[in-house]
């Protein structure tokens, strides 16, 4: 059982930054591929950025390429998804999200641990 927990959320305004965090209670956090999920209010969740094991390969989805940049510090079994340029429609729940599977997929049914997420407000 892996247990993540995410921060760093909170209330910005548009164009500011933001780096969320999902600390993870694993000994053998390199071998998860992890990713990064949201939901905004009154919508479906949808993936953002996903990272792979050895974080050699990346993924984001169209809305988050150019602003968001996902990382790992797999000694510190941490992950991390800064955030820059915001905009008031990336106002959402952020989860983090982790599997055992290699390789990295856009369906939250790929993935079988999740954190309780972290709100991200911002205001235009």
């Amino acid at each position: 059982q892996v247990q993540l927990v995410e921060s760093g959320g909170g209330l910005v305004q548009a164009g500011d930054s933001l780096r969320l965090s999902c600390a993870a209670s694993t000994r053998t956090f390199s071998s998860y591929t992890l990713v990064w999920f949201r939901q905004p209010p009154g919508k479906e969740r949808e993936f953002v950025a996903g990272i792979s094991w050895g974080a050699e390969r990346t993924t984001y989805a169209d809305s988050a390429k150019g602003r968001f940049t996902i990382s790992r510090d797999n000694t510190k079994t941490t992950l991390y998804l800064q955030m820059n340029s915001l905009k008031a429609e990336d106002t959402a729940v952020y989860y983090c999200a982790a599997t055992r599977t290699y390789g990295i997929t856009t369906l939250g049914a790929g993935y079988d641990y999740w954190g309780q997420g972290t709100q991200v407000t911002v205001s235009s």
